[in-house]
């Protein structure tokens, strides 16, 4: 089948691929991308024409960072202020187990449109199930998953289509060029191949590897190799980046320059982010609200600095005392020994081999 075949099949789903070049069911169009790639750090002629002729997307602003945190115990992540046409992802109930381990256990979630969202918690807690359940790559037995109103178990093929998706694992291919590896996830995503060759010089441009694009990624450090990734997952103008890990094994210079890749083209394009992590500091510094599990279950919700202060109110500190940090609240949430953290020999053999490729 050629290229031109594939661009005109229809989807799985018997839905027919946007050809206006967005993610179908509205994502980032390519402008979107073009100022992502000048929020990086200097457009090309092509490119700031491009930025020139729009406002930047505004799919919903953050909300409040002074916000109060959830109460203890099992906390709902659904706000109740949150509009159903607002919601760029919503769980109800949504569990999931191997064998007799539940590793979800009842996951209620709403993530708003437009916010950066961490889901925080130690090994084992569920996080990667529950990401894999909203990407489509897990099915989901029990309750309900919504991305952007459509429901992952029967229209899985229009979720696909709004996601961008960065695992925790490697996902670049070391024997092709940074430009192949995105023009690869170009065609799997089903980016028009008249436009194909443009998104994909975007999406390089927009996390600075142009220089590097014919490189091969063999070649790449692993902050280079990051933000490939993550190029792989803009290049189809996702409404929603779904992050699992993603400066897992990276330096803190390597950290910050991803994270600076990402909120810039966040700013242009006005997307969503969902992010696991275990660096507090990151959780703290660009997450605009938070969810602690533990056990399959949520804990704990709330902005940063609400979750902080939540935890200081309640052990009775005085004000002389030091304010609790986020890595506070994710002991006191999760427990603080070596016994309590979850996961198994798979999970921490699958860990170390990506930090230490990315090292």
């Amino acid at each position: 089948m050629s290229d031109d075949d594939a661009d005109r099949r229809p989807a799985r789903d018997g839905t027919a691929p946007d050809r206006d070049g967005a993610a179908a069911a509205g994502g980032a169009t390519a402008p979107d991308l073009d100022r992502a790639a000048a929020a990086a750090g200097g457009a090309t002629p092509d490119q700031a024409a491009a930025s020139d002729r729009g406002a930047v997307s505004d799919r919903g602003a953050p909300p409040d960072r002074g916000g109060a945190a959830a109460g203890p115990g099992r906390a709902s992540a659904v706000r109740g202020d949150t509009a159903a046409g607002r919601e760029a992802v919503r769980c109800d109930g949504l569990a999931y187990a191997f064998g007799g381990t539940k590793a979800v256990d009842g996951l209620d979630l709403a993530v708003a449109a437009g916010e950066v969202f961490g889901l925080l918690g130690p090994n084992g807690a569920g996080k990667t199930t529950a990401i894999r359940c909203i990407t489509t790559l897990l099915p989901v037995p029990v309750g309900r998953v919504r991305v952007f109103g459509h429901d992952a178990a029967k229209e899985p093929m229009a979720v696909r289509r709004l996601l961008g998706y960065v695992p925790q694992q490697l996902s670049a291919d070391a024997g092709l060029t940074g430009r192949e590896n995105v023009t690869l996830f170009a065609r799997v995503f089903d980016v028009p191949r008249k436009e194909r060759a443009r998104r994909v010089e975007q999406a390089l441009y927009a996390v600075d590897l142009t220089d590097a694009a014919d490189r091969m990624a063999k070649t790449y450090s692993g902050g280079m190799i990051r933000r490939l990734e993550l190029a792989q997952a803009l290049v189809s103008a996702p409404r929603l980046l779904m992050l699992d890990e993603p400066t897992i094994g990276l330096d803190p210079i390597a950290r910050t320059s991803v994270w600076e890749h990402i909120n810039a083209v966040r700013r242009a394009t006005g997307m969503t982010v969902l992010v696991t992590t275990h660096h507090m500091d990151e959780a703290d510094q660009y997450c605009d609200r938070l969810a602690l599990m533990h056990r399959g279950r949520i804990r704990a919700l709330g902005t940063p600095d609400g979750l902080k202060s939540e935890l200081h109110e309640r052990l009775g500190n005085g004000p002389d005392d030091p304010p609790p940090t986020l890595e506070d609240v994710f002991r006191d949430v999760a427990g603080s020994g070596l016994d309590s953290q979850g996961g198994d020999f798979r999970d921490v053999r699958s860990t170390r081999r990506t930090a230490a490729r990315l090292g």
